[in-house]
């Protein structure tokens, strides 16, 4: 239940409250030795890398704990000694463990053993690898059309897995290749491509240590992305002015105290974050960045020539005039009723932002899960390009990636539009046609299968179901399926949502010893910044029977197509040969083994950080976007969804969100006093929360606990994935199709 409203947490981010979550964790997944040892060789250049967030690691100098406390319960998570194999399948039907929770789903621990699902007996089963392979390409080849199928990937799958993934795939014929980026940042890298020709943020680390101004929109890095705090504190500490941007107030963006520092720790002494921080109101982002935008031209109209960087526009941006135009003749009446901030407060973060010689802007989710999302990123872009923020040391765009390696996945093909030079370097090496069709992205994937024209689903990690918009509709839509396959490490929620026949294929974890025909391997990723690096695990295998990601894709690409190119088992042997050919594939990975041999990895060419701007122009692109109008019906809400800080996606670590003072509860649902007040409600009322789409459809989750929080007035907030039911198929964003999922129109009742 949530903390004494008159007593709620006061402490900082970190702290001794990560120290002590950080044992509890380890003692309860029974990982003391093995999750311990572990933990001294995450995020070191000679270690793995986290399985958590892909925050960037220091180049130089590492500390001996480089990690966090959401760093620890994924590598404890992924160490348990907690096993999940035949005889407890054995002693659970599918329909008795559908009834479980997610956490206890995910809290039982590894699997070790290759199931098929007996739909005679309602219970998972070993089967032999060889029959789990040969079943997937038997099936497969049935289909009458490559595009019956579609092919998911998480975040975590490393640069060799997915390079052979999306191969496989596109040789089978289909760029069905829907991933976990449709469902999160999609939204940035098409309003980043459109407008500066990369769908990358162009910072590095390093410019953290530079940039004057920090802008932090739309993210809440003490749950999501814990490490980024160090960077922030160093910056506050240096006089670096930062900006949190943000409908909730998030401790982390307030004060941080780092469990590493032991002087801090005894005097319980925090670092005070951000400068200024405002709450816009739900999918106000857009009017706020337009309100800041239309002062930093009134201060250039006000003396000409002394604030805009000119030398900057004229020879690197198009269109800046049609930018100025739209802006100038945005009132400030809409920009103050849409934003749900006074022109005042707008203008004095614009000031923070004119006073900075270099600013970064950060983001993550809350920025791209509206309907305006693409267009909100593209306003942080023209931001950032009226003082020349782009392309210099201490400044530029950085949107905050989640998993560990979904920037990598992107880069080396894990992507349903296949970039045309990609796709013709492949068609070259293997000597085959690849598919041109843009396939079907996560919401279309669901309505193929829902429709039927998808029949066989596979999933390369994840848990598509709860992670996915109109849960009802996705699991109903994943049941229609002839066969779905899912590679994972623990058992979740999905792989009890089954087709006619369903498949799960235990894997090898980023922390465990990859031992293959050449020896123990390898595997490198990508993190949010463009660095590369090499992760090799530690621990010894959960199980005998486990494979390595890489091996189950090169087993299954083997048993499916026709003999021939490439040598699928070949590169299983030895991972090298998957670097070389990607280097092949991709040219700025040129001499990729010998750069991963280097402590730290190295970093891949950002062409908008060069400034060098790839897009049809030739030059980075201002951007035009009206204000959206956000009013709703009498009565109605606007609800977003929101992570605890005892969880990672989908993976519930436990019930408590200690930063918001809630504990031992998840089905929650956040409002402003005055919400509560108008409606005749108390805190710990149980309500109905309903939300509204665009198919007219009404959508309920019940049993849901008003919890008082300071959220604007009109907003809610609940956790992700319990209110993902509440986000309607067709909610997408305009241009990225991304769910949702932080603009749901809803109204409360009791019960």
């Amino acid at each position: 239940m949530p903390d004494d409203p008159k007593n709620p947490y006061q402490g900082p981010a970190g702290g001794w409250g990560a120290l002590a979550a950080s044992a509890e964790i380890i003692t309860r997944e029974k990982a003391i030795a093995r999750g311990s040892a572990a933990l001294l060789r995450v995020n070191q250049k000679d270690g793995f890398d986290c399985p958590g967030c892909a925050w960037p690691d220091p180049h130089d100098h590492r500390s001996a704990f480089e990690f966090c406390e959401n760093g620890v319960k994924a590598v404890v998570w992924e160490s348990t000694s907690k096993r999940v194999d035949a005889a407890f399948f054995a002693k659970h039907t599918v329909c008795e463990l559908r009834k479980k929770s997610d956490h206890w789903l995910e809290s039982q621990g590894r699997l070790v053993n290759p199931l098929a699902y007996d739909p005679k007996t309602d219970h998972f089963a070993p089967i032999p690898w060889s029959e789990a392979f040969e079943t997937i390409g038997a099936t497969l080849r049935s289909l009458d059309d490559p595009n019956q199928a579609a092919f998911y990937t998480s975040g975590r799958a490393s640069n060799e897995a997915a390079y052979l993934y999306q191969l496989f795939v596109r040789m089978f014929g289909t760029n069905n290749l829907p991933d976990c980026s449709n469902l999160c940042h999609e939204s940035s890298g098409v309003g980043l491509t459109q407008t500066i020709g990369i769908g990358k943020g162009t910072v590095s680390l390093a410019d953290f240590d530079e940039a004057d101004a920090i802008f932090v929109i739309g993210q809440n890095p003490g749950t999501n992305h814990p490490r980024m705090l160090s960077a922030l504190q160093g910056a506050a500490r240096r006089g670096a002015q930062i900006v949190a941007i943000n409908p909730l107030v998030e401790r982390g963006l307030e004060k941080f105290l780092h469990p590493q520092e032991a002087g801090a720790m005894l005097c319980n002494k925090a670092t005070p974050i951000a400068t200024a921080y405002l709450q816009p109101t739900i999918g106000g982002d857009l009017a706020l960045l337009t309100g800041i935008c239309k002062h930093i031209l009134a201060a250039e109209d006000a003396a000409p020539g002394t604030i805009l960087d000119h030398a900057f526009i004229d020879e690197h941006t198009t269109s800046f005039a049609e930018f100025a135009e739209s802006v100038r003749a945005a009132d400030w009446e809409t920009i103050e009723t849409q934003s749900g901030l006074r022109s005042s407060q707008i203008q004095e973060v614009a000031d923070i932002y004119l006073q900075a010689k270099s600013v970064i802007c950060c983001w993550a989710m809350g920025l791209t899960q509206h309907t305006h999302g693409v267009a909100t990123i593209q306003f942080v872009v023209n931001l950032l390009l009226m003082r020349g923020n782009i392309g210099r040391p201490g400044a530029g765009a950085c949107p905050v990636r989640g998993h560990s390696n979904v920037q990598g996945n992107r880069t080396v093909g894990i992507n349903h539009h296949l970039p045309p030079a990609f796709g013709e370097k492949m068609e070259k090496l293997y000597d085959f046609k690849a598919p041109t069709t843009h396939g079907y992205d996560v919401v279309e994937a669901i309505k193929a299968m829902n429709d039927g024209r998808v029949r066989v689903f596979m999933a390369l990690g994840g848990n598509l179901v709860p992670a996915s918009p109109d849960t009802e509709l996705t699991a109903a839509a994943l049941e229609k399926t002839e066969l779905a396959i899912h590679v994972a490490t623990k058992l979740n929620r999905t792989h009890l949502v089954h087709g006619k026949q369903a498949l799960i294929l235990p894997c090898l974890g980023r922390t465990e010893i990859d031992q293959q025909v050449a020896g123990p391997q390898v595997v490198t990723v990508e993190d949010s910044m463009g660095d590369v690096h090499a992760s090799e695990g530690r621990n010894a295998p959960a199980g005998e029977q486990l494979l390595s990601e890489t091996a189950i894709v090169a087993n299954i690409a083997a048993a499916t197509l026709p003999p021939g190119k490439p040598d699928w088992r070949g590169f299983v042997a030895d991972y090298a040969t998957i670097r070389d050919h990607i280097e092949k594939v991709l040219p700025i990975f040129k001499d990729y083994n010998a750069r991963i041999a280097e402590p730290g990895g190295f970093s891949l060419k950002n062409t908008a950080r060069d400034r060098e701007w790839i897009t049809g122009t030739g030059k980075a692109n201002f951007t035009v976007a009206a204000i959206p109008d956000l009013t709703l019906p009498p009565g109605r809400l606007r609800l977003m969804t929101i992570r605890s800080h005892d969880q990672y996606n989908t993976t519930i670590y436990g019930n408590d969100d200690r930063y918001r003072g809630i504990k031992g509860q998840r089905t929650v649902i956040l409002l402003n006093v005055a919400d509560i007040a108008n409606r005749e409600m108390a805190a710990s009322d149980a309500v109905t929360i309903t939300s509204f789409g665009p198919d007219g459809r009404e959508r309920q989750v019940t049993g849901f606990t008003i919890v008082p929080y300071d959220i604007p007035e009109g907003c809610a907030a609940a956790y992700f994935p319990e209110a993902n039911p509440l986000v309607a198929i067709d909610s997408v964003a305009a241009g990225s199709n991304t769910p949702v999922s932080k603009l749901i129109e809803i109204e409360i009742s009791r019960g």
